[in-house]
């Protein structure tokens, strides 16, 4: 995909950008599980992605991968619950992955990162996967889900 870097040269030279990209590129590989109704294996799509033993994988990568997959129902829940005259999965993969990735960093990964930096991150990486403008639906679904800074609960989807 977007990295190829040994797993050597992955442990030491990722910027937090290419960090983002591999998470969201991994979450985008869960998706193609879960569309194919196959089990998800987490760590054999982190060691394949990033070349190296799943130890090895950066944690930041593995918890918001992790935390996708954990609370990949309710996330889609949310997100249907913020759409008018749209559901979560007739959006295509990669910005389903793109709104995922930002939902596990802000609610479960990262304790105290600012709402705009996890906005900005999914911004960028939609301009950069998606159509032309792509990036404002995903700005404007972040910025309506993204409200407070406590997991989220089923009881928060009605």
């Amino acid at each position: 995909m977007p990295i190829d870097l040994s797993s050597q040269e992955m442990a030491s030279t990722l910027s937090r950008n290419e960090t983002q990209e591999v998470a969201m590129t991994a979450i985008y590989d869960v998706l193609h599980y879960i569309d194919m109704k196959l089990s998800v294996d987490v760590e054999g799509i982190l060691s394949s992605l990033c070349d190296c033993p799943y130890e090895d994988v950066d944690p930041f990568i593995k918890s918001t991968v992790i935390m996708t997959v954990k609370h990949y129902g309710l996330a889609v829940n949310i997100f249907n619950a913020h759409m008018r005259s749209w559901t979560f999965d007739r959006l295509v993969r990669i910005e389903r992955a793109i709104l995922l990735l930002a939902f596990s960093h802000f609610f479960y990964v990262e304790e105290d990162v600012d709402k705009r930096v996890v906005i900005n991150i999914a911004v960028k990486l939609a301009k950069k996967y998606c159509e032309a403008n792509d990036y404002k639906f995903v700005n404007a679904i972040l910025d309506n889900i993204l409200v407070r800074k406590e997991n989220p609960s089923e009881e928060g989807t009605n």
